[in-house]
């Protein structure tokens, strides 16, 4: 019997030695009980068993009632928790399945070396890796990361969400913590290494509350009873490495779960880039039946600040699409149908009169020149006028290419794009409707948040005034920043106005065709422009 063998028996001795007393305990009653039955005379024997059956019940009464009281009042509660236990080559999710987040796997990589190898890290000086934490917005992989990790070093595990450990009852938390600890050293004892996933780690590691009125108390114990495990794998070393993963900003979390020896190594897990989402629909679409002639790079950049799990649910739903309209394989048409479906929700047709759907035709129809002529970054990929959601028609747009902030010059775009409903509204019938009610609102905050919070007024106020209490900003200065904020949507209303003026048989034109088709989808939307002599440079998804 080799060395790991003989730490596996004793370490499942270990985890089950309750049982096997318990068995063992069993076992000799029962042989004595059956010996001491055998030694009495006929009559008493059928009498202590014609009793034994109420003895037995009322027994296991009494003993369900000791177990129960001293659960609650000596125990915290009951403190069984539900964590998954998997072995390394059973969680199944190999390293080339993590997809679209190649920065991430490179820093992940290195953990697994250090758990292969620690030996040599030992011999040179240097620190066991404890605690990773990951970061980063939901569905971009950070628990199919952690799992990849537990396959490609083949040890044991642990998965666990956070809000498993917070309980009504004080000190059940902190059970469940040391159980869960208790567990992964065994693991590690018998595998020589064990991975702890706590999901969701900011609902048990928020900033701590302390409070002379007592809130926050179990929470408190339960990340303090955390942070003292965190520091007991340390001592004895045990090769524990727990792995918390939270969408949260890092900021929430309490500074004592960040210092060194705890969750001091960091991995930042973002959306993939158009490389990254190209991968994703490969692998994805390799999971059903589909034409092998679909645009896969069209579909990446149709798919801008997509996650992978949310590309995962589009061909999903595209599949349903396309068996509910009976084809074989998934082709672009359903993919892009159930893009729109997910991101814009479902059709609903209404019976408007001829006029109110015209009014619809002509405000979207604004919308639609505005942004293909004036705005710098974003661009039409649908014009629509069947009702979705809580619209009676929209016009869907997508950046052009992958950007993390916004210039002054699509902000002021933004703005126009949202004025051109109201413009083409006025300009049709002299009159406006109700429609332009959430136009107004994206307009106004947006010029608001230029002048107010981004300094990018002509009158030269630079700062954040948002911040400043109102009753320490002068009424003078609030004017003129309230000027200002006017003076912007004034501004872009001319130029839409201006614009529309001028382009107003181009706007006719897709009043004509909404009101026939009811949807325009890019392609023809960017042909209807060609005929009058309006094309991009670049052509998007």
């Amino acid at each position: 019997m080799d060395i790991l063998t003989l730490r596996r028996f004793k370490m499942h001795l270990s985890m089950h030695k309750v049982k096997v007393i318990i068995t063992f305990a069993v076992t000799s009653l029962l042989i004595l009980a059956v010996w001491g039955l055998s030694s009495l005379e006929s009559f008493y024997r059928h009498l202590t068993l014609a009793q034994m059956p109420i003895t037995l019940l009322l027994s296991g009464v009494h003993a369900g009632i000791f177990v129960f009281m001293y659960m609650i009042f000596l125990r915290g509660g009951f403190t069984k928790i539900k964590q998954t236990t998997i072995k390394g080559q059973k969680v199944n999710i190999h390293w080339d399945d993590v997809i679209g987040i190649d920065e991430a796997k490179q820093e992940a990589w290195e953990v697994v070396q250090l758990i292969k190898d620690r030996t040599l890290l030992l011999k040179i000086g240097g620190r066991i890796l404890r605690g990773l934490l990951m970061v980063g917005p939901p569905g971009c992989g950070k628990t199919y990361l952690a799992k990849a990790i537990a396959t490609e070093a083949n040890i044991p595990f642990i998965s666990m969400s956070g809000s498993e450990f917070t309980e009504i009852f004080v000190g059940v938390g902190a059970s469940r913590v040391r159980k869960l600890f208790k567990r992964a050293q065994n693991l590690a004892y018998g595998y020589g290494a064990c991975i702890v996933f706590i999901d969701e780690l900011d609902a048990i590691g928020r900033a701590r509350s302390f409070s002379h009125m007592g809130g926050g108390h179990e929470t408190n114990s339960t990340q303090n009873q955390l942070l003292v495990e965190m520091d007991g794998l340390k001592e004895k070393d045990f090769n524990v490495i727990v792995i918390g993963a939270t969408n949260a900003a890092e900021g929430v979390l309490d500074t004592a779960l960040l210092r060194p020896g705890r969750f001091d190594r960091k991995i930042y897990i973002d959306r993939p880039s158009l490389e990254g989402r190209e991968k994703v629909f490969e692998y994805y679409l390799k999971k059903v039946n589909y034409d092998k002639n679909i645009d896969i790079g069209r579909l990446a950049r149709k798919a801008v600040h997509k996650t992978p799990a949310e590309i995962d649910n589009i061909i999903k739903e595209a599949a349903l699409i396309a068996t509910r309209n009976k084809k074989d394989t998934v082709s672009h048409k359903e993919l892009s149908e159930a893009m729109e479906r997910i991101d814009m929700g479902l059709k609903h047709k209404k019976q408007m009169t001829k006029e109110e759907r015209e009014m619809v035709a002509f405000h979207e129809s604004g919308h639609l020149v505005t942004m293909y002529i004036l705005h710098p970054t974003d661009d039409v990929f649908k014009a629509s006028i069947i009702s979705r959601k809580e619209t009676l028609g929209a016009i869907y747009s997508q950046p052009r290419e992958e950007l993390y902030t916004r210039s002054k010059e699509a902000l002021l775009a933004d703005i126009k794009v949202s004025l051109g409903g109201y413009v083409s509204e006025k300009m049709h019938s002299g009159t406006t409707s109700s429609g332009v009610t959430g136009d107004f609102n994206k307009a106004t905050q947006r010029a608001h948040t230029m002048v107010w919070r981004l300094g990018m007024s002509d009158a030269g106020l630079v700062g954040d005034y948002s911040i400043i209490p109102p009753t320490q900003i002068s009424e003078s200065l609030k004017e003129k920043l309230n000027a200002e904020t006017n003076k912007i949507l004034k501004t872009c209303l001319k130029e839409v106005e201006e614009l529309l003026k001028k382009e107003w048989t181009i706007v006719e034109r897709f009043v004509k065709e909404l009101l026939e088709k009811e949807e325009l989808e890019y392609d023809e939307i960017e042909d209807i422009f060609k005929e009058y002599g309006k094309t991009h440079t670049y052509k998007p998804a």
